[in-house]
């Protein structure tokens, strides 16, 4: 089932990627400005906002398997339109198209990891399909490149777009809860529900978004992820638009390169997992092992102030790579915080409110991105980009307190 939301995952940053991949050429073709570029990705990350609450609420309420085909259709449909723009606006109407379904993979994949895994597995579940995003990412840029030689940049929507189609295929005769599931077996049936931690007092109940921002750990999620996730964002829309304006290298240097990064980050996805599976395993708290890992994550992240301090490219490279690396490990186990707290019946109510929280966040980031890059350099925004995750791992430590399951009332 993992394998399955790892695969959606991968095909949710192909999508992302290949506007962002083919910016330079676009925006050149059609008289886009760096700043026009920002409203491009605003326009996606406002939708991405809304669309990860409501998305959120859909998953809690027609299930997983109904969500997750609802998600993948309307984004599949709007990256195949993008073979159709033909200015700013028409680009700035597909991208808020693409985030309105994009943005229900993730509470969509919370809630599949706390619908499978016992307790001590999630993390290690949440980092298989987090690291979907980084293998999606790296074979974007060679896959969308060649593409784009060969057929042309409206062709290479349709056929990307098209791929996750074919996905619907399997997801809709392949997936159900394991209660439901026709293949799995009595002894893992038990082994998953045994391992699932439950809400004393409400085991079943669906909590609303009102009552679940009277929470502060819903709080610590949101505010936590608005702080730090505009650093992944930064380089997913602008990575390859900064190897071209500010590092000289053509379409073919960015495919054959823009993927190296992402590597790294499907690494950290896969480590931040694992590592924090092996401490609970040894004994540590689900608490202490959280903790351990996102503040040691924070505190790696700060290394990208000096990407734009060093004059060689592929040092700049090395140093996003450690960012990105670090920047995973963070995440993987941030979003596993949501079925920490609460019930499976409200994880990716939390899951979408948190990506909501970190859409606007990255929102306005990128729109502060464009004016930098329109009227100032790179350099102070890849500054404040390096010291954003200790912050945000501050404030989302002070408002969680410590991390168990939260007893409603």
């Amino acid at each position: 089932m993992i394998g399955m939301v790892f695969a959606a995952t991968a095909i949710n940053y192909i999508d992302r990627q290949c506007l962002a991949l083919l910016a330079p050429q676009i925006t050149r073709e059609l008289n886009i400005s760096n700043q026009e570029y920002s409203y491009i990705g605003v326009a996606l990350l406002l939708s991405y906002a809304i669309s990860q609450t409501v998305s959120g609420r859909l998953y809690d309420r027609v299930g997983t398997r109904k969500g997750f085909a609802a998600s993948i259709v309307l984004w599949s449909a709007s990256a195949v339109a993008h073979a159709m723009a033909i200015g700013l606006k028409s680009l700035m109407a597909l991208q808020s198209l693409l985030g309105l379904g994009e943005a229900g993979n993730w509470p969509g994949a919370a809630k599949v990891s706390a619908e499978w895994f016992p307790v001590r597995e999630r993390a290690l579940a949440m980092a298989i399909f987090n690291s979907g995003a980084a293998f999606g990412a790296v074979i974007a840029p060679p896959l969308v490149v060649w593409l784009n030689f060969v057929l042309g940049w409206r062709a290479t929507f349709v056929i990307t777009g098209a791929i996750g189609f074919v996905w619907l295929l399997f997801w809709w005769r392949l997936y159900r809860v394991p209660a439901e599931h026709p293949s799995i077996t009595t002894e893992e049936r038990d082994l998953i529900l045994a391992g699932q931690q439950v809400s004393v007092s409400s085991p079943q109940e669906t909590l609303s978004v009102k009552r679940l921002l009277r929470c502060r750990q819903v709080w610590a999620v949101v505010l936590g992820r608005l702080c730090v996730d505009p650093v992944w964002w930064l380089f997913v829309i602008w990575l390859p638009k900064y190897l071209a304006d500010a590092r000289g290298f053509d379409m073919k240097a960015i495919g054959l390169s823009a993927w190296v990064p992402y590597l790294f980050a499907g690494l950290g996805s896969l480590t931040g997992g694992a590592l924090a599976g092996r401490l609970i395993k040894r004994g540590w708290s689900v608490n202490r092992s959280r903790k351990a890992i996102i503040v040691g994550a924070a505190c790696v992240m700060p290394i990208g102030v000096m990407v734009s301090r060093v004059a060689s490219p592929y040092l700049a490279l090395a140093f996003i790579s450690v960012e990105l690396f670090a920047f995973q490990i963070w995440i993987s186990n941030v979003q596993t915080l949501p079925s920490d707290f609460f019930s499976d019946k409200t994880v990716a109510s939390v899951a979408g409110l948190g990506g909501t929280g970190a859409a606007i966040g990255s929102m306005v980031f990128i729109l502060t991105t464009g004016w930098f890059v329109q009227h100032v350099s790179y350099t102070p925004i890849l500054t404040i980009a390096g010291v954003l995750a200790p912050l945000g791992t501050a404030v989302l430590l002070l408002l969680a307190g410590r991390i168990e399951r939260v007893q409603m009332k």
